[in-house]
């Protein structure tokens, strides 16, 4: 019988993520979780580690950053048997809701949650594939605030800690954990 060659697995969340350098611009490292989320095994190492931290928590609803925070947002929620909700780029949801500007590399975005998501006095968990300047992450936050919800943490797969997100995120006070980290951006 002939032999059968097996790759070793990747022994972290991290070795699952593909580089792509110069995307979407010159100069950039762009860090692809699309690889981590096709793999069966990494997925489920991912969901497992990003939610490790909140498990016998109270968490009330899950929040999700679009778009990739809408993937791991809904499978934590699950894990947790905690409610979903999506935080979209503006335009996007067909109901009454809030907005919330926040500053880009060059200009501004603005993104949305339903007006009626979040319930004065629930406790929310913030979940995104990445942190980089914690812009997005800071304007989801001031949405749940808003609506009288209180983050208990903010999950990210991925870190670029030389971006200066997860000290913006900790400077207001929030619980950061990140599964790896990358140098750059």
């Amino acid at each position: 019988m002939p032999k059968t060659l097996t790759r070793p697995a990747p022994a972290t969340v991290g070795d699952y993520i593909r580089t792509i350098p110069d995307f979407p611009h010159k100069g950039i490292l762009f860090r692809d979780v699309t690889t981590l989320f096709a793999d069966p095994r990494g997925f489920r190492i991912c969901v497992d580690q990003l939610l490790a931290p909140y498990a016998g928590r109270r968490i009330d609803k899950v929040i999700g950053l679009e778009a990739r925070g809408f993937i791991l947002g809904g499978a934590v929620a699950h894990q947790l048997s905690a409610g979903f909700v999506p935080v979209r780029k503006k335009g996007k949801l067909p109901g009454r809701t809030l907005s919330q500007p926040y500053a880009l590399e060059y200009g501004e975005a603005v993104v949305e949650i339903h007006e009626d998501a979040i319930q004065p006095g629930e406790t929310v968990l913030l979940v995104d594939d990445l942190l980089a300047t914690g812009g997005t992450a800071e304007a989801g936050i001031a949405l749940v605030e808003r609506l009288g919800g209180r983050i208990t943490g903010c999950a990210f797969v991925v870190d670029l800690p030389d971006l200066g997100g997860r000290k913006r995120l900790e400077a207001m006070g929030m619980e950061v954990h990140a599964l790896c980290a990358f140098e750059g951006h």
